[in-house]
């Protein structure tokens, strides 16, 4: 469960670098503040301004969020009532992942997975409900970058009852520190940008092995392996 819970800090981290997400990102964030853009890349922040990107993104990723936790605790009651076939919940789990990295690695592009699906929300915004609301919509989307990274996270959600809220807040916390970072220096999102695909890539490879090992039911193998290479003064504080 702990090492779930550190994967999904890294997909939430990734979802938000996607090719899909980062280049979008100074328009999302001048649509729920209502700053322009050339302001938000001046980077000349007042107080004010501060204040105002700091609290409409954070009603932005509460409302980001909520969609996640209703579809985590859904998996988590899923599984909970197939608790029976436990393992064969497991290995569809293990197949969906792995199906997952395949595309995000590029190795697979089925053509109703490649196209970008989001929930038009137009009109005047209302305040940090409307950032609220926009949050909503932002996740509610499907696109070929963050969808299959969090396929992946659902589905192991599901081969691991009990650990939905846990894996969850560390996908959101994941996606979050670096929009709220980024708000204050919006100019580092260009250099990110040149390393998205490669996140990317490589986050696909990585996943179809977590795919293969928890069908074979071996995940253990990388906490045996983790804890080999970690020094013991780090063990003794942890």
């Amino acid at each position: 469960m702990d090492l779930n819970v550190w994967i999904a800090l890294g997909a939430g981290f990734a979802s938000f670098i996607s090719p899909c997400c980062l280049p979008l990102y100074p328009s999302y964030l001048s649509y729920i503040t209502g700053i322009s853009v050339s302001d938000l890349r001046a980077g000349a922040h007042t107080r004010q301004m501060r204040v105002k990107m700091a609290s409409h993104t954070l009603f932005f990723l509460l409302g980001f969020s909520l969609l996640f936790y209703t579809l985590g605790y859904g998996v988590n009651a899923f599984a909970d009532f197939f608790r029976d076939n436990q393992q064969l919940i497991r290995q569809i789990s293990a197949l969906l992942v792995i199906l997952m990295g395949l595309i995000l690695a590029g190795v697979l592009q089925p053509k109703f997975l490649m196209q970008e699906r989001k929930l038009k929300l137009g009109g005047p915004k209302a305040g940090y409900l409307g950032s609220f609301i926009f949050g909503i919509g932002f996740s509610m989307g499907w696109s070929p970058c963050a969808g299959p990274i969090l396929g992946a996270i659902l589905g192991l959600q599901a081969s691991s009852p009990g650990s939905w809220f846990a894996m969850t807040t560390a996908y959101a916390i994941g996606f979050a520190i670096p929009f709220f970072i980024l708000a204050f220096f919006l100019g580092s999102a260009r250099a990110l940008l040149k390393y998205s695909n490669a996140v990317m890539k490589t986050g696909g490879v990585l996943l179809v092995v977590l795919g293969i090992l928890l069908f074979t039911d071996q995940m253990t193998l990388i906490t045996v392996y983790l804890n080999s290479i970690t020094p013991d003064w780090l063990k003794a504080n942890f």
